[in-house]
């Protein structure tokens, strides 16, 4: 009998402390709905100091700005502690053309995709392969790649409702792209931009080349929604239709 009174004594502080918990999580979290300064955080994130690629100075910007409001909310301790990253520097603006068998060129937006190697000081013109995604290269080989210049054309599905589900169905273009094509032969690679919106604004994202030695490694780039239907297009009508990009972007290395 002594020990169930105990028990019960016991319950009773913790439901009490439970609820001493809830009021207090209530509490923040209603802090954080009616008072946040979140989305000004962000703005001055995203607006005032803008991109924010490792290694940058908008970065450090950026490192500073967010240590000094948390000093402003009277935190207990903090601090930043110093930790090595990858620089990449894209360059000056990259420019792309699709060449047509009499000559007439159209030029396409396009951007270099993060972490990409420049291409040659005189750019890369060449045959174009248009793929739906990484298993059709696969499905084709080195002979029908070699000295071509590798077009992924995947879209977006508008279909999904989550628009996430659909991007993570096509990143892998994007992101393993370069390393897959290199090693059938292409000499560079343009990705559809990951966009359900049909404009002439190229979407660039990270890319990795993983054990692909520096020597091996090839450009990539994005180029915009607009002309990626361009591209494919001028494919279909004359397949003998060649690509002419320029990018100059400095390797990545560590500060």
């Amino acid at each position: 009998m002594k020990k169930i009174k105990i028990l019960f004594l016991l319950l009773c502080v913790m439901g009490f402390s439970q609820s001493d918990d809830e009021k207090q999580i209530r509490a923040i979290y209603n802090k954080a709905l009616t008072n946040s300064m979140a989305y000004d955080w962000l703005n001055h994130l995203s607006n005032q100091i803008g991109g924010r690629l490792s290694g940058s100075v908008e970065a450090q910007q950026a490192v500073d700005y967010t240590k000094k409001e948390l000093d402003k909310l009277g935190l207990d301790r903090v601090w930043l502690q110093p930790v090595m990253v990858p620089k990449w520097v894209r360059g000056i603006a990259e420019y792309a053309n699709i060449v047509n068998e009499n000559g007439t060129t159209v030029n396409v937006p396009i951007c270099a995709l993060g972490g990409s190697v420049a291409t040659p000081a005189l750019g890369i013109k060449a045959n174009v392969i248009e793929v739906e995604g990484i298993d059709d290269l696969h499905s084709l080989g080195k002979e029908k790649i070699e000295g071509k210049i590798i077009f992924y054309n995947r879209p977006m599905n508008p279909t999904d409702i989550v628009t996430f589900t659909s991007y993570r169905g096509c990143v892998d273009q994007r992101y393993s792209g370069a390393a897959e094509a290199a090693k059938y032969g292409a000499v560079g690679v343009i990705v559809r931009s990951l966009s359900l919106s049909l404009d002439d604004y190229p979407h660039t994202g990270s890319m990795s080349y993983g054990e692909l030695p520096i020597k091996d490694r090839i450009p990539a780039a994005a180029i915009s929604t607009k002309g990626a239907n361009l591209l494919s297009t001028s494919l279909k009508l004359n397949a003998k239709t060649t690509f002419y990009f320029k990018q100059i972007s400095h390797p990545l290395f560590f500060i």
